[in-house]
């Protein structure tokens, strides 16, 4: 996937204001228009500076789309980090028309969401609109259950129409057994509403920080498991730490490398708790003494045996 510069494509510098991004945007957009414009490619440049206006004049997409920093340029390859967005709050959106493949890997869910279609009556009251944010949280979260505070950015633009973020941090309660891409709902702290129409609810979505030893895979956890050449062929007991401490587990004899061996239940806990799955890397020790390279000569003269064959 090629990365898409939006204030390259609406010719407009990274500082712009709200007016003069929407400037640009109707000048090319008039420009490019396929019932106007007799321009080669015009249709594919007229849905291009669209797809840039629905960013840029956005102040929440806007915010999160400048997070990833200027370094990118039009045309490279580009994958969208996965807490690129984390922390900015977005309201429901109706975005509508075809759009990227950049953009739903940036917005898909928002893009996706629609409007949520709010009921009219005769007193103009409007339940106001739901809020959605990313967070991060550790893998030991899942595990355990806990209580964090969290800071969350809501972009908007000032009365110079520039971009500006206004911040607020919540307690969150994280319950014991949360997946990524689960939603922990909270009530009322979404968007204010109309007359009597209530507030509406604030979702945020759950994603794990990297953690150096674990993959996450659902509710199964997997990790790399190094094992001597001797263990992996004699077999052996080794202890393999899980989030909830350390477990021994039994190598079977002739294991190979890539092996994936299951611990039942070890996973993130649920009413049916995943797995944890040891895959087994064979690592060498080196031959940086005389006896350790006598070693490895009376290893080869003991074996028939190769692995191109």
């Amino acid at each position: 996937m090629k990365f898409q510069d939006y204030y390259e494509t609406l010719g407009v510098a990274r500082t712009a204001t709200q007016d003069e991004i929407k400037q640009s945007y109707r000048k090319l957009a008039r420009k490019y228009h396929p019932d106007v414009s007799k321009e080669a490619g015009a249709e594919e440049r007229f849905k291009q500076v669209g797809e840039a206006f629905a960013v840029l004049k956005d102040p929440e997409k806007r915010a999160a789309y400048d997070q990833m920093g200027s370094q990118w340029k039009s045309g490279q390859d580009f994958t969208p980090p996965p807490d690129w967005n984390s922390g900015f709050e977005f309201n429901d959106g109706n975005y509508g028309g075809d759009q990227s493949e950049f953009f739903e890997s940036l917005f898909g869910r928002q893009a996706r969401g629609g409007q949520r279609q709010q009921r009219r009556s005769a007193n103009m009251n409007f339940k106001g609109q739901d809020h959605h944010a990313k967070i991060m949280i550790d893998l030991n979260d899942a595990f355990q259950g806990a209580k964090r505070s969290i800071s969350l950015q809501m972009p908007t633009y000032d009365q110079n129409g520039n971009l500006v973020a206004q911040e607020r941090k919540l307690d969150v309660t994280i319950p014991k057994g949360i997946r990524a891409g689960q939603s922990l709902r909270l009530a009322g702290q979404g968007g204010p509403g109309m007359g009597e129409g209530g507030t509406g609810d604030l979702y945020l979505e759950i994603a794990f920080h990297p953690h150096p030893l674990y993959r996450v895979d659902g509710r199964d956890i997997y990790m790399d498991l190094p094992l001597t050449p001797w263990e992996a062929a004699l077999g052996a007991s080794v202890t393999v730490p899980t989030p909830d401490g350390p477990v021994a587990m039994n190598i079977p004899a002739n294991s190979s490398g890539g092996r994936k061996l299951r611990l039942k239940g070890r996973g993130i806990p649920g009413k049916e708790a995943g797995d944890l799955y040891a895959v087994l890397t064979i690592t060498l020790p080196p031959a940086d003494s005389e006896a350790h390279k006598e070693a490895y000569s009376n290893f080869a003269k003991a074996f028939d045996f190769n692995p191109r064959a």
